[in-house]
């Protein structure tokens, strides 16, 4: 193999330098001299190379369009998870204005629900129902607060729900004209008959001690008869719903079952009522043993 020697190898370093920038003056003057004999040379130099300039650039072309499908693929996925959370918060958005307008037309209607002749009046909310078998009644979210007291009538927009029967601070129970405690004095409107609406715990509650039941009609208007002092005459409780063999029954203008706000009534007349009963304390053993030996001596 043919290695050139030192001096051959020092003698080119020293002349090729000086040769390059001569060969470009060169060109430089021939290209400033004849251009055109350059520039179709340089056309023939790109059309030789431009096959081979393409093969090569094909791969990086596909490989660029692949990462732009995948970043295509990945933005869509981005948009989509984007879309389904705010989907998702807009369904949330929706159903609380949903309640929120079911609770302001439930609260306009209430606003009729109030006789004139209430000395004031308190919205509740209903917080727990504990209809059942054994018990009609519902828990609101006022109390003595609010100035509620026991015998204070609750009623809805289309009529009587029942009395608060237990009252504390922040919460007190209605109980409902359905349940098996529930004795209202009512009277039919359209003959006048005066009776006692008799909860059982059912959806409909009986009309008892009715003077004259065989004049009673089915679709009959029953309203509150004010005797005893608890309710003020007039408020619409009902309609006559059936007669007969199995007693006088009567639907309730409201929807007890579906309870989500009520009007406190105060009429002034739950001071009539007597206090609530309150428990004996159990006497112990050693206090009873005391009393008999106080007793003996």
């Amino acid at each position: 193999m043919f290695r050139p020697s030192a001096q051959l190898r020092s003698t080119l370093q020293r002349t090729m330098p000086p040769l390059l920038i001569v060969l470009s003056a060169a060109l430089i003057v021939l290209g400033k001299a004849d251009q055109t004999m350059f520039e179709s040379f340089r056309v023939s130099l790109g059309d030789r190379v431009a096959p081979a300039l393409d093969a090569l650039s094909r791969p990086f072309t596909a490989a660029a369009g692949v990462v732009d499908q995948v970043r295509g693929v990945f933005s869509m996925y981005q948009d989509n998870l984007r879309l389904t959370q705010e989907n998702e918060r807009l369904l949330q958005w929706q159903q609380i204005a949903l309640k929120l307008s079911t609770d302001n037309q439930e609260l306009r209607t209430l606003l009729k629900a109030v006789p004139d002749k209430a000395v004031s009046y308190v919205t509740a909310r209903v917080i727990a129902n504990s209809g059942g078998r054994y018990v009609r009644t519902v828990m609101i979210n006022a109390g003595s607060e609010q100035r509620l007291a026991r015998g204070q009538a609750a009623v809805a927009s289309a009529g009587l729900v029942g009395r608060l029967t237990e009252v504390g601070s922040r919460a007190a129970r209605v109980l409902l004209i359905t349940d098996l405690n529930s004795r209202i004095p009512v009277v039919v409107e359209r003959t006048r008959t005066n009776a006692v609406l008799a909860g059982d715990n059912s959806e409909r509650p009986h009309l008892l001690y009715a003077n004259d039941p065989d004049t009673l009609k089915i679709g009959d208007r029953v309203i509150t008869s004010g005797e005893g002092g608890v309710f003020p005459p007039g408020l619409p409780v009902g309609v006559v719903a059936a007669t007969g063999d199995g007693g006088i029954l009567v639907e309730p203008y409201v929807e007890l079952s579906q309870l989500s706000y009520v009007v406190i009534v105060d009429y002034g007349l739950s001071g009539t009522l007597p206090p609530p009963v309150a428990m004996p304390a159990r006497t112990s053993r050693k206090q009873a043993a005391e009393a008999g030996e106080t007793g003996g001596r």
